[in-house]
């Protein structure tokens, strides 16, 4: 007899979209891949349909139909509003006789702690933050932007890089290499070449994310503007953490904080101390850990949970995406 599949695990971000078919035992029946999950640039249904072409394929290959529970964790849920329309509109395509969405930042938090009791903090193209507790009590950001008082994330360091290296050059602001190395790593020679070159779009404005790494190179090399923005960067991770850990009174507690997201899981050397120093500081009974496991672990594992799972089916389940 084969295995009852239990939970379809979904996370699904702006560049990519995984899916996980799980038995109640934590046995992973089938993945598959998609493409990005972006509702505010497709609409509603054509991002649904993106997510519906992996979960077919999922399902296809672990010979069911249907599930018990869809756990989905989605990109752009930044609101409860939010996820109440995207959980509609998956309810609606009959995968699973319930389905529960949440922001994708609770999906790396689930999949760094052991029990639904931490707090994390995910810093890669954007910056969020998310707390939760079993009881079910949250602590979330809405992760907008500036609008919404973020600041940081890949695609914000590269900005604040350029706008240092911009003012540096043409004497606005004070001297830093950024403004040599930001244009240098699109093989031009002045961050005026540069701006036109973006404003022109002979380099594609989507690439500015590339220059993210590079601020953290120049950082390591010396350079005092470049270190300041790492500086606010750990400020910023542990404020949000901090605020957190507060608002679902774990401040007091030995808490877990996940950090993730591609700018913290490369564990540069200058924010990486500069977090934990922070931490010790601000919240010393928090324990930071770096989480590189899938997100998609981490929805699968709020749908084990939802359903009263064991933890062997946990640990089952950990050992597969390990």
């Amino acid at each position: 007899m084969g295995l009852t599949a239990s939970v379809l695990a979904v996370d699904a971000g702006n560049s990519k979209t995984d899916v996980a078919v799980v038995a109640a035992d934590g046995t992973v029946l089938a993945t598959a891949r998609g493409g990005g999950f972006r509702p505010p640039a497709v609409g509603v249904r054509a991002a649904v349909d993106e997510v519906a072409d992996a979960v077919a394929r999922a399902f296809a290959a672990a010979g069911v139909t249907s599930v018990d529970h869809v756990s989905a964790c989605l990109a752009n849920a930044d609101f409860p509003v939010e996820e109440e329309q995207l959980a509609a509109a998956l309810h609606a395509r009959a995968w699973g006789a319930g389905t529960q969405v949440r922001n994708d930042t609770f999906a790396v938090l689930r999949a760094g702690v052991t029990e639904p009791r931490g707090v994390a903090v995910v810093c890669g193209a954007g910056i969020n933050c998310v707390g939760m507790r079993p009881d079910g009590r949250t602590a979330r950001f809405p992760a907008l932007g500036r609008i919404s008082g973020d600041w940081g994330g890949g695609w914000g360091l590269a900005e604040e890089a350029m706008w240092h290296a911009s003012r540096a050059e043409d004497g606005r602001g004070a001297p830093t290499a950024l403004a040599r190395t930001l244009p240098a790593h699109f093989g031009l020679t002045s961050m005026y070449a540069l701006v036109e070159a973006l404003h022109l779009e002979h380099v594609e404005s989507a690439r500015r994310h590339e220059l993210t790494p590079v601020l953290f190179a120049t950082a390591a090399d010396g350079d005092p503007v470049a270190r300041s923005l790492v500086d606010r960067l750990a400020d910023e991770v542990v404020t949000m953490a901090t605020v957190a850990l507060t608002r679902i009174d774990l401040l007091e507690e030995e808490t877990p904080v996940v950090l993730g997201g591609g700018v913290l899981a490369a564990r540069h050397p200058q924010l990486d101390d500069g977090v934990r120093d922070l931490l010790a500081a601000r919240a010393p009974k928090a324990v930071p850990r770096v989480v590189t496991a899938p997100p998609v672990l981490g929805a699968a594992l709020l749908g084990l949970d939802r359903a009263g799972a064991r933890e062997e089916a946990h640990e089952r389940l950990r050992a597969y995406f390990a």
